[in-house]
C-alpha cells in the first residue's frame, strides 16, 4: 500500500508519517510545501527509509499535484495540509481561506482526474481520507458533545476555511463520485508540536521563565487528543471507514485551559524544578476575540465502527510530552530563536475612526 500524506511535514501530518512508516511499514509520500510550521527534522527517524519519499509542492498547484499523483501512483490519500492556527488567521485569513478552501479543492480536482485515467482495483479500492476539525461545530455550553450530524457553526476564520472544505469534500464525494471520507478531530498535542500552540508554548515559556498566558479566565474548555491516538485512528478511517461517512475522533479528556496549564506546571515542578513553583508564571491576558467555551466530542461511532480507543489519558500524554520537550532542545530551539518565540498573536487593532 503507498499513502500520499499532504502536510506531513506538519504536526500531526508527520505523526502519521511516522506511524505509517515505522510502525505499519506502509510507503509514504510526504507532500508539503514547507511553509513556517512545517518541519522535516519531524521525520528524521524515516527519513533514510526506503518507504519514505518527500515532494515539496503547495496543495494549491495543480500541475505540480498531477506530476506527483502521476509518478508515484498512490493506492490513498490523507489530506491533512492546512493553516491551523486560529490566532494567527484572526490577523491574516486570506491564507487560510486559499489554502484550506482552494487547496483542497483542488488537491480534490487532481484526485479525480488521476482516478479517471486509472483502471483496475486501484481506482476501485482508492480512498481520500480529509482530516478536519471539532472547531467546525462551533462553541458547545456546559452539556452535550460534539456528533457527526451536529450543524456546523464556525467562529473564527480558520474554523470557517475548514468548514468550507468538509462542505467541498462532501459535495465532490456526491456529485463526482470520488471515494472521500471526513474525520473531525479534537485539540491534538504530544511531541513536535510547534511551539505556538498552547501546550509546547507554556512548557518553553516555563522553561525560559517567562509568563504563561492564558486567554480570559482560563475556563474555555477543549478535549484533547494524543497525536500518535489520532494517527491511529486516522489509519483505521481510511482504511475502515464508510466512504461519504466521517468520524468524530476525540480523546475523552475534557480540560479547562486553566487546568491544561496547572497540570504542566505540576509535571515541570517534578522534572524541572526551580525555587518558586511554575504556577506563579501564570498570566491571565485578554481573551482571543470569538473564543468558542466548550468543545467536546462524542468518540462514539469511531469506536464502535472502527474499533479505536485512545491509549493515551491526558495526564499519561502530558509526562510523555513534557519529557519529550525537556529531551529535545535541539529541535525546538531553532524554531524558538528564528521562526516564532513566543509573542502574542491574534491581537486586533483598533480601527480609526
Amino acid at each position: 500500500m503507498r499513502v500520499l500524506v499532504t502536510g506531513g511535514a506538519g504536526f500531526i501530518g508527520s505523526a502519521v508519517c511516522r506511524y505509517l512508516v515505522a510502525d505499519l511499514g506502509i510507503q509514504v509520500v510526504n507532500v508539503d510545501a514547507l511553509t513556517y510550521a512545517a518541519n522535516l527534522e519531524s521525520l528524521a527517524e524515516i527519513t533514510e527509509s526506503p518507504l519514505y519519499s518527500f515532494e515539496k509542492a503547495d496543495v494549491r498547484d495543480r500541475a505540480a499535484l498531477d506530476a506527483i499523483l502521476a509518478r508515484h501512483e498512490p493506492d490513498a490519500v490523507m489530506h491533512l495540509a492546512a493553516e491551523s492556527h486560529v490566532d494567527r488567521s484572526i490577523t491574516g485569513a486570506s491564507i487560510f481561506l486559499d489554502t484550506n478552501i482552494m487547496g483542497t479543492a483542488t488537491l480534490l480536482e487532481a484526485v479525480r482526474s488521476y482516478l479517471d485515467h486509472g483502471t483496475g482495483a486501484k481506482r476501485d479500492n482508492f480512498r481520500l481520507l480529509h482530516i478536519s476539525t471539532d472547531e467546525v461545530y462551533g462553541s458547545l455550553g456546559p452539556d452535550g458533545l460534539f456528533c457527526e450530524d451536529t450543524p456546523y457553526d464556525p467562529s473564527s476564520p480558520y474554523s470557517a476555511s475548514k468548514a468550507a472544505s468538509d462542505h467541498i469534500v462532501r459535495a465532490w464525494t456526491r456529485t463526482y463520485g470520488l471515494p472521500c471520507i471526513i474525520s473531525n478531530c479534537s485539540n491534538n498535542y504530544g511531541p513536535y508540536h510547534f511551539p505556538e500552540k498552547l501546550i509546547p508554548l507554556v512548557i518553553l515559556n516555563a522553561l525560559e521563565g517567562k509568563p504563561l498566558p492564558i486567554y480570559g479566565d482560563g475556563s474555555n474548555v477543549r478535549d484533547w487528543l494524543y497525536v500518535t491516538d489520532h494517527a491511529k485512528a486516522l489509519f483505521l478511517a481510511l482504511t475502515k471507514g464508510r466512504i461519504g461517512h466521517k468520524y468524530n475522533i476525540g480523546g475523552r479528556n475534557e480540560r479547562t485551559n486553566l487546568q491544561v496549564v496547572q497540570e504542566i506546571c505540576g509535571m515541570m515542578d517534578l522534572f524541572a524544578p526551580k525555587k518558586e513553583p511554575y504556577s506563579a508564571l501564570i498570566s491571565y491576558v485578554a481573551d482571543r476575540p470569538g473564543h468558542d467555551h466548550r468543545y467536546a466530542i462524542d468518540a462514539t461511532k469511531v469506536e464502535t465502527e472502527l474499533g479505536w480507543r485512545p491509549e493515551e489519558s491526558f495526564t499519561s500524554g502530558i509526562e510523555k510530552t513534557v519529557h519529550w520537550y525537556l529531551n529535545n532542545e535541539d529541535w525546538w530551539r531553532p524554531l524558538r530563536d528564528r521562526v516564532y518565540s513566543g509573542e502574542r498573536l491574534g491581537i486586533l487593532k483598533q480601527a480609526a475612526a
